[in-house]
């Protein structure tokens, strides 16, 4: 079949495969991970997918090699067609050069463990924090490929996904991941040396390195270590010097093979103010996307999390389930339950904790969630828009005057506080980059602590939407 042919059944195919995904989540997902989809074509009876890494492999082909199969068919392709994800070809050692360059690499580890007395003698040692490992991370559909991908890092650091980029919505484990990548790596080779810093930390410690005249001992601290773990780097953005700083650190540690592990609410594409190098340098590695929970991996979490508590007496499955159902938003919402349940239940310990009972305990958490999934970004829009004397059409035009900056922005900042809509919906909603998003709303809220009149008519639109204004401080 000439490949022209089989390009029109491919698309055909992709339409038919996500038009069977039941719901919106899973067809959201396939949206963005097509994009992972470097080349397709036909050779034979089968359908050779390439993508960048090895993991992708193994990841694309649980979720889609069947489905896309059956999808190929039922676009007009052979009824025996077998699909098969590939990795994009590498540059490979030479055979007689295999030996050398693995004793190489042992060396190279070797040498590091006898250096590490040294540099825990120049440097702190890492702050990380005892909880976060691998063992305490719960897997599922919406974080498994990134916690694969952790997992192989921490085995080979620097030299598998470098640099692992992770991404997504606020209070879903991308911190934890990070740090569980830390504790495996020493735990794996004792002596390894790992910085982990948030870049908000970087930036201030940069500041001060220039104020003391010690940048060189600023250089010398994170480009002389053998992981560095940079969380949220969105903070980075706009702020020239500081990203110039930290592109000469990343060069320096990827060209001697140390391993970079970095964090952001957005995709890198959409961190506003990043230089082009940069974000060529992130997109280089492996980009990885955490998702919001299933009502599954919530319930797995809560269990989880209610073990380690160590209680006397258990947590009733019965009041983890009713949680799981109807705490929603993130990992850390649902950590927040579980511990206001168990705080009641230590006070009254003859208290049942059934589903009524935790029903009573939750109801102000319950009614937010609740209130928060119905509420909608088309009736926020209206709101602000009738609240600003202002139309819809404006808050959504490219019209950049302070009279529509301000109620766009306010705009985007109840969405992101008062729906559970995830920060891509929310900047599709206004045709807008997740990052111009997460900027308008960081405006917003400073500029509430500052003005008391902006402060008040905002707390008026969240009552005339019959929230509580005390959900803007969450």
């Amino acid at each position: 079949m000439p490949q022209n042919d089989f390009e029109t059944i491919w698309q055909d195919a992709i339409a038919i495969l996500r038009g069977s995904l039941e719901k919106e989540e899973a067809k959201n997902q396939m949206d963005r991970y097509l994009g992972q989809f470097l080349a397709h074509e036909l050779r034979g009876n089968e359908c050779v997918i390439t993508v960048a890494q090895p993991l992708q492999v193994e990841w694309f082909t649980g979720l889609y090699s069947r489905g896309l199969a059956s999808a190929l068919c039922a676009a007009g392709a052979d009824p025996d067609i077998t699909v098969r994800f590939a990795a994009q070809a590498a540059t490979e050692i030479p055979p007689a050069r295999e030996e050398t360059a693995a004793r190489a690499r042992m060396d190279a580890a070797a040498a590091r463990h006898v250096r590490a007395p040294a540099r825990r003698r120049e440097f702190p040692m890492p702050e990380l924090d005892a909880n976060y490992t691998f063992d305490n991370f719960v897997r599922g559909p919406s974080n498994s490929f990134a916690h694969a991908a952790a997992q192989a890092v921490a085995k080979d650091p620097g030299r598998t996904y470098n640099p692992l980029f992770i991404w997504g919505d606020t209070g879903l484990g991308k911190t934890h991941l990070m740090q569980a990548i830390g504790h495996e790596a020493m735990r794996r080779l004792p002596g390894t040396y790992v910085c982990y810093i948030t870049s908000e930390t970087l930036l201030n410690e940069y500041v001060s390195a220039i104020q003391n005249s010690s940048l060189p001992e600023f250089r010398n601290k994170y480009r002389n270590t053998d992981i560095l773990l940079i969380d949220d780097i969105q903070f980075m953005a706009g702020k020239r010097q500081i990203q110039e700083e930290f592109f000469n650190t990343f060069n320096a540690l990827q060209t001697a093979k140390k391993q970079i592990v970095i964090t952001c609410d957005v995709a890198p594409r959409d961190i506003s103010g990043l230089e082009a190098r940069l974000l060529s340098r992130f997109q280089g590695g492996m980009v990885i996307e955490i998702e919001s929970p299933s009502y599954e991996t919530r319930l797995a979490i809560l269990k989880s999390k209610a073990r380690a508590m160590g209680r006397t007496v258990p947590v009733p499955d019965e009041a983890l389930d009713f949680i799981a159902e109807n705490i929603h938003s993130h990992v850390r919402a649902l950590e927040g339950a579980l511990k206001r349940v168990c705080a009641v239940a230590d006070i009254n310990p003859s208290l049942v904790l059934d589903r009524e009972q935790v029903r009573r305990i939750l109801r102000d958490s319950i009614e937010s969630e609740k209130v928060a999934k119905e509420l909608t970004i088309s009736e926020i829009r209206l709101a602000v828009a009738k609240h600003y004397n202002v139309t819809v059409e404006d808050i959504l035009s490219t019209d950049k005057s302070q009279s529509i900056v301000t109620p766009r922005q306010v705009a985007m900042f109840l969405a992101r506080k008062l729906t559970v809509a995830s920060l891509p919906n929310i900047a599709e909603s206004f045709k807008r980059t997740h990052a111009t998003i997460h900027h308008g709303v960081k405006t917003i809220e400073k500029r509430m602590e500052v003005e008391s009149q902006l402060y008040a008519s905002i707390c008026d639109l969240v009552a005339g939407l019959g929230r509580n204004p005390e959900e803007l401080k969450a």
